[in-house]
């Protein structure tokens, strides 16, 4: 049995892990674009911060790990998937065979469509290649402005400032973190940062950027202009499966899969941020772009690619977020539901909130902040 995983974050690294174990006697592929050991994309902030080294953002370690288990790696870019043939083609030519596919290709980060977004001095922060650019671009006191204070910028916010630079953040949202929190829970990160020095713009966006002399030149929706000398851009991410286009697997924002992870094509299956499967707290097929959820989706599409069917539960909103200090949490439907009850408790000068969603007398959703206790 000839197995092929495209993709090698933790999705795909699970994956080919359980595939050899579940199939002694089968060939695993595992295919990565990056010309990089595979790693964590969670690690990066860590290592901007100097908090590790690169190594420590591979997830796995010790020579010949990958070899030792008779588990191929191979850098190339896949370009399309031929379902009826059986292969996946390389953008530098060729092709590889399966009998069994998993695509865990993972998202790509987004910019918004602005004028000047691709001048030199911007960059993202989603992989190993990216993170040495800021690092080798942002000293101590560098004037550095973070486009998006999402769940991911938020993360990447602390990074910085761990490396002293002189940091404005620009939310385009009324508030930060707004796919995970409230307005009270995120107006009272917002207060956090602005209390430990870092400037916090929200229900703001930026219009144009252009060079000025060496540094870089933003227009602003409100206000006057504001000059930095780099920027990163933390605006979002979308899943990677451009290249799916015409093979006939059926996709909405993510790849369609069944309670075996299996797409609408045969013996094609899906994992991690690229997976839409079945969410439990909703009903609908939704995409939780986190690592335990793809290294869940990993583990059971490659037992059911093994022949050993394994049915997957569904999955479920949650966060949990670190914010210079400050700990905040959401899952499920934190926001509320329809005919539903809400209960909270907000203690402002203490920075701690928390916020329960119910239905039917039972919890369907929570969020908290500055509460480690009610954080596991």
């Amino acid at each position: 049995m000839k197995y092929v995983v495209v993709g090698t974050g933790p999705a795909g690294v699970i994956a080919a892990e359980t595939l050899r174990q579940a199939d002694p006697s089968g060939s695993v592929t595992i295919i990565g674009e990056e010309p990089e050991p595979p790693y964590s994309r969670m690690a990066i902030p860590y290592l901007l911060a100097d908090g590790i080294g690169e190594e420590g953002t591979h997830l796995r370690h010790g020579p010949g790990h990958y070899e030792k288990l008779g588990i191929e790696v191979r850098n190339a870019r896949v370009s399309k998937v031929s379902p009826n043939d059986g292969t996946v083609s390389l953008e530098e030519g060729g092709t590889v065979g399966f009998d069994k596919l998993l695509i865990a290709t993972g998202s790509r980060a987004v910019r918004p469509p602005v004028p000047g977004m691709d001048l030199p001095g911007i960059e993202n922060c989603w992989t190993l290649a990216d993170a040495r650019r800021i690092a080798e671009q942002t000293k101590p006191e560098s004037r550095v402005v973070l486009l998006g204070a999402g769940f991911i910028g938020c993360i990447v916010l602390e990074a910085l400032v761990a490396r002293k630079v002189k940091l404005t953040v620009i939310e385009m949202a009324d508030r930060m973190v707004p796919r995970m929190m409230d307005h009270t829970g995120g107006d009272m990160i917002k207060r956090w940062c602005l209390d430990k020095g870092v400037e916090v713009l929200t229900s703001t966006q930026v219009t144009g950027i252009e060079a000025a002399g060496g540094a870089l030149r933003l227009a602003l929706d409100a206000g006057g202009p504001m000059e930095a000398d780099f920027v990163v851009c933390a605006t979002g991410v979308q899943p990677n499966i451009g290249f799916l286009e015409g093979s006939g697997i059926e996709t909405e924002a993510g790849i369609l899969v069944d309670r075996q992870l299996q797409s609408s094509q045969p013996d094609i299956y899906a994992a991690g941020d690229v997976a839409q499967g079945p969410d439990f707290s909703t009903g609908r097929q939704e995409i939780h772009a986190i690592q335990p959820t793809a290294v869940e989706q990993g583990r059971i599409a490659a037992l059911n690619m093994a022949g050993r069917e394994t049915a997957y539960r569904g999955s479920l909103s949650m966060n949990v977020l670190n914010t210079l200090g400050l700990i905040s949490s959401s899952f499920g439907l934190w926001m509320g539901v329809d005919g539903g009850d809400e209960v909270e408790a907000v203690d402002n000068e203490r920075f701690q909130y928390l916020r329960l969603a119910f239905e039917d007398d039972i919890v369907v959703g929570a969020l908290a902040l500055g509460l480690t206790q009610h954080v596991g």
